[in-house]
């Protein structure tokens, strides 16, 4: 079984690897030039389709250091006021071209903190989705929260979406990292908008957790997993700081002296999973534990995990509609993103166009092998000769990837059974998306001079 060290030796010998929420991922989309492609795209859709929505809100109170996201301080409530306004414009835009009265399988509020629309703008957004949308009897409507800034003023709001699933960004409970990272947060704050939450009916409580923070030792990292644990949460977010200040300049206030190094966040991150799953929570996919009631755990267990650009999910489908600046959408012909910058966004949906910045048509290599690489990522195997065959081509289209896999497999990370059936051990799990990458052609296709898209670690 590799260590904390030797997987980072070999993580460190296959390079920087993307998430895999998306394949091709985010970095190959293409200008779509203006938003005539979108609008055909929307309108070829089958009447029959249930479509999950996604709804950004890129903006935040304060910024966290560590923060990935495409958020910015909000200077002002004329600014939020306005952003409200043309996110219910962008939704007015976009459901003419969907069949009538759509069904609505889910919904995910993030952010940015989307909470900062106040319970009435979220009573509003509610009221439009309602108008347009016809919500499923299971469907999952998740937002996430930053417990600094909730209040019970956010009640009626939540309750008129039909919130059923709350997420709490917690990340570290450990004082000294908080000042490292610009994020003061007391568990006692955590567990009131918790306990808030659960009396409002909502029932399903996430925690965000992350290890790999500047200042972050395993020894404060299991201090926080046990401490969150007291919470009793449903699921747990475990996820590695990316550190990429040449796409997020902010970044650049974190002391690089301070962050753990490979072998150390490996290390962080097993000791934290060993505490989960001595706690009772089932392991779901690379970064996720539930408990095992959770329909996140139960659908891992029957073959059933979904992942999109919010992560694992057990909702299924091939629409996701995002609506607000940066969202992604997910359809059957590919993917289209919104224009990231606030003020592009702005003025396209005030000229009354859809606000699609780059899209991506997926080829049926494409489609085949974003299955090879979801299935590795929600289940830790594949047998690629029967993917290949129900997407009706030849399997022989990985055997320049193969090889690819003899790092990993020269230490026990993947072993093969019949040339084409691939299963990834549990001490492997932490280079799941090391694995992923084999198949990966665009990535494989990049050059050594590319400049820097993925974050080292």
């Amino acid at each position: 079984m590799p260590d904390s060290a030797q997987l980072a030796a070999i993580a460190a010998r296959i390079g920087p690897v993307p998430r895999y929420t998306s394949y091709p991922t985010a970095p190959h989309f293409q200008p779509a030039g203006d938003d005539a492609g979108w609008r055909g795209w929307l309108d070829a859709l089958p009447d029959d389709s249930a479509f999950a929505l996604y709804v950004h809100v890129p903006f935040c109170r304060q910024m966290c250091w560590y923060c990935g996201c495409n958020t910015q301080v909000l200077k002002g409530n004329a600014t939020l006021e306005r952003f409200l306004a043309l996110l219910l414009r962008e939704i007015d835009l976009v459901v003419p071209h969907l069949p009538a009265r759509p069904r609505l399988s889910g919904l995910h509020f993030g952010g940015g903190t989307p909470t900062i629309l106040g319970g009435d703008g979220l009573q509003r957004v509610a009221e439009s989705l309602h108008r347009h949308f016809d919500a499923l009897p299971d469907a999952e409507i998740a937002i996430e929260i930053d417990p600094r800034h909730f209040d019970a003023g956010l009640v009626p709001g939540l309750k008129a979406l039909g919130i059923n699933r709350a997420s709490l960004g917690v990340q570290s409970l450990d004082q000294n990292v908080q000042a490292a990272i610009n994020r003061h947060q007391p568990l006692d704050v955590v567990a009131r908008t918790a306990d808030a939450l659960r009396r409002a009916g909502i029932g399903s409580i996430n925690l965000d957790l992350i290890y790999g923070l500047p200042g972050q030792t395993v020894g404060n990292v299991t201090d926080t997993v046990r401490a969150s644990l007291a919470l009793r949460p449903d699921r747990i977010a475990l996820f590695g700081y990316a550190h990429v200040p040449w796409m997020k300049p902010h970044q650049a206030r974190i002391d690089t002296a301070a962050l753990p190094d490979t072998a150390a966040r490996f290390a962080q991150e097993g000791a934290a999973a060993q505490v989960l799953t001595e706690a009772g929570y089932c392991r779901v996919g690379l970064d996720h534990f539930a408990r095992p009631q959770d329909a996140l755990a139960q659908q891992a267990a029957a073959g059933q995990l979904n992942r999109n650009f919010q992560g694992y999910t057990t909702q299924t489908g091939e629409v996701l509609l995002g609506f607000g600046p940066s969202a992604i959408s997910t359809l059957p012909q590919g993917y289209a993103q919104n224009i990231p910058a606030v003020a592009g966004w702005r003025a396209a949906v005030e000229a009354g166009q859809l606000p699609v910045a780059r899209m991506r048509a997926v080829t049926a290599e494409d489609i085949l092998r974003r299955a090879v690489i979801e299935q590795l990522m929600c289940h830790l195997q594949v047998d690629l000769a029967a993917l290949a065959a129900q997407h009706g081509l030849p399997v022989t289209l990985f055997d320049a990837d193969l090889p690819r896999l003899a790092l990993l497999e020269s230490h026990g990370i993947v072993t093969r059974q019949g040339g084409y059936a691939l299963r990834i051990a549990e001490s492997g799990r932490p280079l799941v998306r090391q694995v992923c990458a084999a198949f990966d052609n665009y990535l494989q296709q990049q050059t050594a001079a590319a400049p820097p898209r993925h974050a080292a670690a």
